[in-house]
C-alpha cells in the first residue's frame, strides 16, 4: 500500500505508561504501585501484605498470568492500573513453561543458551498482553522487580558493580526496552568526609532513611524515562504523577489505595 502525507498524525492522545519499578528489599515498591489509580494486582509472589488491593489468585503457572491479562482485556471492569508483582518471580514461571513445552528438566538443558532464547518468546507473549492493556484499554502498567548487583564491563572505564533488575540479562533487556519508565528505588545516600588521622580523610556513605526513586541512569544503577522527569523523586505515587507531563498527568491521578489494618483481602 502506498504511503501518503494524508496519513500523517499531527496530534495524538498520550498513552499511559508501561513502567518497571525495582529496588532494594522492603523499600516500598508494592505500596508505591498500590497508590496508582484503581489498581489490580497480578501476583506471582505474595507481596501485598496488609495492602487491601484487588488481586487475582497467586499465579502458579505462566498460563495463570496470561489468563489474568486476558480477563482484564476481555471482561468489563473499572480498573485503571495493572500491577505485575513481580517479574523476577514471573521469570521462574516462564522457564517452567519453556521446559514443559520442550521436555527439558531445566532451562539449561537445551545448551548454548537456547533455553533462554525459547523463554524470550514467552516474554514477548507476556509483553504483547501488557501492550494490549495499555493501547486498547488505556491501562497504566506497573511491573515490580527485585534487585541484583552485577559487574558491568564498560568499554570506556574499568569494570564496576551496579544495581540491575533481577532477571536473566536477555529478559532484563527486553523488559527495559518495552518500558516507558524504569525506576530504581533506594534510600537517599549522601557522603561525608571522615578524618582517619595522619592528615588523611575518607568518604563514607550516610543514609537519611528517605526513600526515593531514580529516573535516569547512573553508574550505580539502571533507570530511564521518556518524559523528562527530574533525576530523583520521592517514592510516592502522587509526587511521581505530579512530575509527569501535563498531557498524561490526569491518567495517573486518582484516589489512592492505602495500607489498611489487616482484613480479608478482596479476590478477583
Amino acid at each position: 500500500m502506498a504511503i501518503s502525507l494524508n496519513q500523517l498524525v499531527r496530534a495524538a492522545h498520550p498513552k499511559p505508561p508501561i513502567m518497571t519499578v525495582y529496588g532494594v528489599h522492603g523499600i516500598g515498591k508494592t505500596t508505591f504501585a498500590a497508590q496508582a489509580p484503581s489498581p489490580v494486582f497480578v501476583q506471582t509472589e505474595d507481596g501485598l501484605g496488609t495492602l487491601a488491593c484487588p488481586h487475582f489468585p497467586l499465579a502458579a503457572t505462566f498460563e495463570d498470568v496470561i489468563g489474568a491479562l486476558a480477563a482484564l482485556y476481555t471482561e468489563p471492569h473499572d480498573f485503571r492500573t495493572c500491577v505485575i508483582d513481580s517479574v523476577d518471580w514471573l521469570e521462574a514461571l516462564i522457564w517452567a513453561k519453556a521446559c514443559r513445552d520442550n521436555g527439558w528438566a531445566s532451562i539449561e538443558d537445551a545448551g548454548y543458551g537456547k533455553g533462554y532464547v525459547a523463554a524470550l518468546n514467552l516474554w514477548r507473549q507476556y509483553i504483547d498482553g501488557l501492550n494490549a492493556l495499555r493501547d486498547d484499554k488505556g491501562m497504566t502498567v506497573i511491573q515490580i522487580a527485585h534487585t541484583d548487583i552485577k559487574r558491568f564491563d564498560s568499554p570506556e572505564h574499568d569494570p564496576y558493580d551496579r544495581y540491575t533488575i533481577k532477571l536473566h540479562a536477555r529478559a532484563a533487556a527486553l523488559v527495559q526496552e518495552h518500558s516507558d519508565v524504569v525506576l530504581f528505588a533506594n534510600y537517599r545516600i549522601s557522603t561525608v568526609k571522615a578524618d582517619v588521622g595522619f592528615n588523611k580523610k575518607v568518604s563514607r556513605a550516610v543514609g537519611s532513611g528517605e526513600r526515593v526513586i531514580h529516573t535516569t541512569e547512573r553508574p550505580a544503577f539502571l533507570a530511564k524515562n521518556r518524559y523528562g522527569l527530574p533525576d530523583t523523586l520521592p517514592l510516592d505515587w502522587p509526587a511521581f504523577a505530579q512530575a509527569m507531563p501535563e498531557a498524561i498527568r490526569p491518567r495517573l491521578m486518582s484516589t489512592a489505595v492505602t495500607p489498611l489494618t489487616p482484613t480479608t483481602p478482596q479476590t478477583v
